[in-house]
Formats: structure tokens, sequence, C-alpha cells
């Protein structure tokens, strides 16, 4: 992935996953972060889903804060805002045939970035938040490289 080297940085991002409570809401928050308001980012479910207390202490873990977010379908995101993004990644394959759906209405360019379900990790609690720190640390590298080939 060459990134952003070929193309224009985009001015608003949407994430995209299956419930809104673990894989996009990280890659809005680590955007936010990372690139303050240079770049507009923001998530929504397929469906909505439940806060997620794990990935609330993963991203305490690197300073950012995400113990206010409520997850929101792509429905309540268009209700709420509207969907003026020039870019849709979606982190699962539910995800990423939403995300292809807005493409029929909307002047959209859709990426598709597979991410791993951390929920899908069993064992003690420390193993799971290992699988939760995985998604999240990959997250981090993708989103620097994507939007900052430089990083």
């Amino acid at each position: 992935m060459d990134g952003v080297s070929a193309k224009k940085r985009p001015q608003a991002v949407l994430f995209l996953c299956g419930q809104n409570s673990i894989r996009s809401p990280m890659a809005a928050a680590i955007t936010k972060h990372y690139f303050g308001k240079s770049i507009y980012a923001a998530s929504a479910g397929v469906r909505k889903g439940e806060a997620d207390p794990f990935v609330t202490a993963v991203m305490d873990e690197i300073g950012i804060d995400l113990s206010k977010h409520r997850p929101a379908t792509v429905e309540e995101r268009e209700d709420d805002e509207g969907l003026n993004f020039d870019l849709a990644i979606s982190l699962s394959p539910q995800a990423h045939h939403r995300a292809l759906e807005l493409t029929r209405k909307l002047p959209i360019e859709v990426e598709y970035w597979p991410t791993p379900d951390p929920t899908i990790a069993e064992g003690s609690r420390e193993q799971k938040l290992e699988a939760y720190r995985n998604v999240r640390d990959e997250l981090v590298r993708k989103i620097k490289q994507h939007f900052d080939p430089k990083a």
C-alpha cells in the first residue's frame, strides 16, 4: 500500500466495522490522535454494538480516551451529521459490503483493511488484552503509513 503518496490525503474518513465497538472506534480515535484536525475521522458500524471495556483499557495505555464512545450505525451517523466523507475504510467483510453500498449514492472512495476481531481470543484477561493490543498496534501502523507515508 503506497498510502497517500499517489493521491491527495482525504479530508474526512469514515471507519466501518461490524458493531462500531472495537476496530472502527479505535481507528477513528488513532487518526484523530495522530492527525488532529487535519483529517476529520469518524466511525460507524453495520449494526449497533455495546461499548467494550477492553478497548477503553488498551487505548488508555497509549493515552487515548475512548471511555465516552457510544457505538452508532451508519444510518445513525448519516442522521446525525450526514455522510460527507472522501474515504470509507472498512475493517471487516460485513462492513466492506456496507461501505460499497455507500458508493451507490455518495462520491466516496472505499478501501478494505481486513482487521482481526479480538473478541474471538480465548484465555486469561491478559491474553485477551494482548489480542486487543495487537489490533490497536496494527491500526496505528496502517494509519500512520497510509496518511503520512514519511512517518
